[in-house]
């Protein structure tokens, strides 16, 4: 967020419980330095999100909000084969909602 920008991390989730375990709390102690004027300050910047050689610009807060918030309450592995959400296809879409990108 500081940097205005945000592209997927170029390495793997933890493949142990020690490893997750220490990458839970690096961002526990990364969070906990962040003072709350530095988050309000965020607001209204310009973030971009790069995956591959793609971009989408937001506002910092839209990239929270309609990016970042529903992809951390619906994991990307989350299996959408679960028999309640069986026979609704767009159920992924719907939850995360229209993308609040800079036009």
């Amino acid at each position: 967020m500081c940097a205005g920008a945000y592209s997927r991390r170029p390495d793997t989730a933890p493949d142990n419980f020690a490893a997750l375990k220490a990458r839970i709390a690096e961002t526990l102690a990364a969070l906990e330095a962040i003072e709350a004027s530095e988050v309000d300050a965020f607001v209204g910047r310009d973030m971009r999100f790069t995956f591959g050689d793609r971009n989408i610009d937001f506002t910092a807060e839209n990239f929270l909000l309609s990016f970042s918030q529903p992809n951390f309450l619906l994991p990307r592995d989350h299996d959408l084969r679960h028999p309640a959400l069986e026979g609704d296809s767009g159920r992924e879409a719907r939850f995360h909602g229209k993308l609040r990108m800079k036009r």
